[in-house]
């Protein structure tokens, strides 16, 4: 049997890159340009649309390392986009996106990941990841490329539902984990503070907080390692591989 935990950590660089590239993309610009919405309104309403149509607060606890002010003014600022519909138009550009930047993955390896990443899907369990929960129950695509993309993104939320766990867990608030943090964007944590839209001035963290951080880190693979429990060896060295292959051919 696989060692899940060891599993968790060595793909979440890809599965996060993956899942999460669609959000800056071209295809989420022009969603954005469609609807008529700006800033973080776009994001907020097709992400979270999943969720419903409830209170900002609701959405700011799942989102979690935003401002809560800024969730708030971000969520009704979309009130005229439906929430169904905002999701079900934020699914297709993940679906766009992943046809465009996989064209380079062969049927047959797309095929195969898309089918390694759905029974972790599958597997897991929705328990304090409700982006997650409502994600998976979106209908995925037909299609081999959009479906390696909608999965990532669907274990992506996974991991962003369990990561928030584990920072709580580790005595860490939300601003502590962004400022000790990097994302695909900004490699700062005070750059990443600042583009959430937390107030500086920003103090710099003390104590154990880094090691707290690290610790998180080390949790969420424990929380996400469950997922994996059902592949066999043979697919894990597959699934480690394709995502690896997928990575580049979409990144380069």
């Amino acid at each position: 049997m696989a060692d899940t935990r060891a599993l968790a950590a060595a793909v979440k660089d890809q599965i996060g890159g993956l899942g999460g590239a669609f959000m800056i993309s071209r295809e989420a610009k022009a969603y954005g340009q469609a609807v008529g919405l700006a800033a973080w309104t776009p994001y907020m309403r097709g992400r979270c649309g999943v969720l419903g149509e409830v209170d900002a607060d609701v959405v700011a606890s799942a989102v979690g390392f935003f401002p809560p002010g800024v969730v708030r003014a971000a969520w009704e600022a979309g009130a005229s986009l439906p929430a169904d519909e905002a999701a079900r138009r934020y699914a297709e550009v993940c679906d766009a996106f992943g046809r465009r930047k996989l064209a380079g993955l062969p049927d047959a390896e797309a095929g195969r990941l898309a089918g390694l990443l759905e029974a972790v899907v599958d597997e897991a369990e929705v328990i304090g990841a409700p982006l997650f929960a409502g994600w998976r129950a979106l209908p995925p695509p037909a299609d081999s490329l959009a479906r390696v993309l909608r999965f990532a993104h669907v274990l992506r939320e996974l991991r962003g539902g369990m990561h928030l766990v584990a920072v709580l867990s580790c005595g860490l608030t939300p601003l502590e984990a962004v400022l000790t943090g990097a994302s695909i964007l900004i490699p700062s944590g005070d750059g990443n503070a600042r583009y959430f839209g937390w107030p500086e001035p920003y103090a710099e963290p003390a104590g154990d907080v880094r090691k707290r951080r690290a610790d998180a880190e080390e949790l969420t693979d424990t929380l996400v390692a469950p997922a994996f429990g059902k592949l066999s060896e043979a697919e894990t060295d597959d699934l480690v591989a394709l995502l690896g292959k997928a990575a580049k051919v979409a990144f380069g």
